[in-house]
């Protein structure tokens, strides 16, 4: 299989993965074939990459960072949270009911821990292959395994801490409840009005958390500092370098990464080594620059299925991921001097280390 942007698509294609919703059921099977209404219909979707049939990288698997049990079990226990806080906001002072739930979040959190611990890989979470039909869920359960991803690698949290940080990190935007859809769906940019009432779900979700019983105050304070900086630039109170929580700094960095690299309404996705990029340019300004290199090396740079164009010339496609150095992965060189290759072989990034990668989502001869 392999991995092409959604507005890149051409006739005379198919689907090589199922594309699930975010509740973990099937839009579409692996094997349909995408023509011109699929695409245009997945892309409204929120989906900006697919995996496509192609007979010469069959044998290329990407294993999943969650079982589809536990991403669909994460995403029924929020929506089920959410969903009745929503219907409670006609009371006067609307709670979250986080003690009604507490043993399911507990154990979804959990489960994603060990599922994380277990990988020897970095995370390969690419979160345009599911339809953003509710953003705030898949978001929350992105950054929450973005976040704990960079947990592990810091080494330093206690088993305690680590669930602390997954809670607050599942939680950190339910203030987002409180704010009107039609601010949080607008297309277009929003006045200074409508960016004031969005900033105040940091407060908001602080005040639903902070008085649940059974609830680490941390957790509160997750929804509180996630969009605060180191400079003082961020928001709601401008706090600026330790007056941040670890925690708040952490999901920061997971919050802005997903965000960028998920299909908006007014944007198109990143790939992963776009986003990137956009948190190495606030490295040691906005955010923590040891969690920076922390978080680099916990996630994939470039996905397994992508095409490559290298500084020598050659054209290939990622195959294999190397361990301790997620920027620089095994590849199967397709195409040499513009020509398609009749015996393809592979080239470990790692060893090769004077050839880089220069462009993404190049197009191949003969595609």
């Amino acid at each position: 299989m392999r991995l092409v942007a959604v507005s890149s698509i051409q006739e005379n294609v198919f689907l090589a993965e199922n594309v699930l919703n975010s509740k973990g059921q099937i839009l579409l099977k692996a094997g349909a074939e995408l023509t011109p209404p699929i695409v245009k219909r997945l892309y409204s979707l929120g989906i900006s990459y697919l995996y496509i049939e192609d007979a010469r990288t069959d044998d290329i698997y990407i294993r999943p960072v969650l079982t589809e049990g536990t991403r669909r079990e994460a995403l029924c226990v929020m929506s089920e949270a959410f969903n009745q806080l929503k219907k409670d906001l006609s009371a006067d002072s609307p709670k979250f009911g986080f003690h009604k739930m507490e043993k399911k979040f507990v154990s979804v959190v959990r489960d994603i821990i060990r599922q994380i611990r277990s990988r020897k890989e970095a995370i390969d979470l690419l979160t345009h292959l599911y339809a953003h039909d509710d953003y705030i869920f898949t978001h929350s359960l992105n950054v929450t395994i973005y976040t704990l991803a960079l947990s592990m690698k810091l080494k330093n949290l206690t088993p305690k801490q680590t669930e602390e940080i997954g809670l607050g990190a599942m939680l950190h935007d339910v203030g987002k409840m409180l704010i009107p859809l039609a601010i949080l769906k607008k297309p277009s940019k929003l006045t200074s009005d409508e960016f004031t009432i969005v900033k105040s779900h940091t407060e908001l979700g602080f005040e639903l958390l902070r008085k649940e019983h059974g609830l680490p105050l941390t957790a509160a304070h997750c929804a509180l500092q996630h969009h605060e900086r180191l400079n003082g630039s961020g928001y709601p109170r401008g706090l600026k370098g330790n007056e941040i929580h670890i925690f708040g700094k952490m999901i920061g960095i997971a919050d802005v990464y997903d965000a960028v690299t998920s299909n908006r309404i007014y944007r198109k996705a990143m790939l992963p080594h776009e986003g990137m990029e956009i948190l190495y340019a606030g490295s040691g300004t906005e955010f923590e620059t040891e969690y920076i290199e922390k978080f680099r090396k916990a996630i994939v740079m470039y996905p397994t299925g992508l095409t490559v164009w290298l500084t020598d010339g050659r054209k290939g496609i990622v195959c294999e991921q190397n361990e301790h150095v997620s920027d620089r992965p095994v590849l199967l060189i397709l195409e040499e001097d513009g020509h398609n290759l009749k015996v393809p072989y592979k080239v470990n990034l790692a060893v090769e280390t004077t050839v880089f990668i220069k462009e993404t989502d190049t197009t191949l001869s003969g595609t």
